[in-house]
C-alpha cells in the first residue's frame, strides 16, 4: 500500500512537470521510483504512464504532426529499443541506476550551461538521434534529450518542435512498451501499478498545464534541471 501511495505522489509530480514544460515527466518519475523499487520495474511502469500523457497530447496536436519530421527519429529508434531492452534485462540494477544518474547529471549540465542554436542538421542525424533516444529510453526511460536536441537545432517553429517531439514520443513509447512486454519486463504487478497510478499522472498533467502560464518557463526549467542533477547524484552514490 505504501509503495502504491508513494508511486501515486511521484506520478502526480511527474505529470505536473510534463504539463508545465511539455516534457520531463519520465526524467523525474524514474529516478524517484528507483529509490523505492527495482529499476527494471520502474522503467516499464513509467513508460506506460508516459503513454497516457503523450497519447493525449498527440491527439490535441494531430493537425500539426508531420511524418517527414517524425519518421527519421522513429525508424532510428527501433534498433535502439531492442538494444536497450536487452541491456535492461541483463545489466545489474545498480549499474543501471548509476548510468541513469550519470545521464541525468549530463543532461542537466548541458541544459543549464548551453543554449543550442538552429543549424538545420541533415536528416541522417535524425536517425542517429532516434537510435540513441530509443536505446536510452528502453534502458533507463530517459531517452528524450537526443531527440530534443535534434529538433531544437532546426529553425522550426515552437509548435512544430512540440508536435514532432510528441509524435515521436508517443510512437516510440508504444514500440518500447511492446518490446518490453514481449521480453517479459511488463509483468502483472507492473500492469496493476500502472492502473493504480495512471489517473495521478493525468491529474498532475492537468494541474501543471493550468499553472504553466503563471511561472516563467526559463526559471522553472532551471529548477527542474537542478532537481534532476541532485537526483542523478543520489543515484550515482547509492
Amino acid at each position: 500500500m505504501i509503495l502504491v501511495l508513494l508511486s501515486c505522489v511521484i506520478f502526480f509530480l511527474a505529470g505536473s512537470i510534463q504539463g508545465l514544460t511539455g516534457f520531463g515527466g519520465a526524467l523525474v518519475a524514474i529516478p524517484l521510483l528507483s529509490l523505492i523499487m527495482d529499476v527494471r520495474q520502474a522503467v516499464p511502469v513509467a513508460i506506460l504512464n508516459g503513454l497516457v500523457v503523450t497519447t493525449t497530447l498527440a491527439y490535441t496536436l494531430r493537425r500539426l504532426l508531420d511524418h517527414r519530421k517524425i519518421l527519421p527519429l522513429l525508424i532510428g529508434s527501433v534498433p535502439g529499443i531492442f538494444l536497450g531492452t536487452g541491456l535492461l534485462k541483463l545489466a545489474d540494477p545498480v549499474v543501471l541506476g548509476r548510468l541513469l544518474g550519470l545521464i541525468l547529471v549530463a543532461i542537466s549540465v548541458f541544459n543549464l550551461c548551453f543554449a543550442p542554436r538552429p543549424i538545420n542538421p541533415p536528416q541522417i542525424w535524425g536517425y542517429v538521434a532516434g537510435f540513441f533516444s530509443g536505446a536510452i529510453n528502453a534502458t533507463v526511460g530517459a531517452g528524450g534529450p537526443p531527440a530534443i536536441i535534434y529538433t531544437t537545432l532546426h529553425d522550426w517553429k515552437k509548435d512544430e518542435i512540440r508536435a514532432t517531439l510528441t509524435g515521436f514520443f508517443v510512437l516510440n513509447g508504444y514500440v518500447t512498451a511492446a518490446v518490453h512486454a514481449s521480453s517479459g519486463l511488463v509483468t502483472v504487478q507492473t500492469l496493476k501499478l500502472f492502473l493504480l497510478t495512471c489517473g495521478c499522472v493525468l491529474l498532475g498533467t492537468m494541474a501543471g498545464s493550468r499553472v504553466s502560464n503563471r511561472i516563467p518557463q526559463r526559471t522553472y526549467l532551471r529548477l527542474v534541471y537542478l532537481l534532476l542533477m541532485v537526483l542523478g547524484m543520489i543515484l550515482m552514490i547509492r
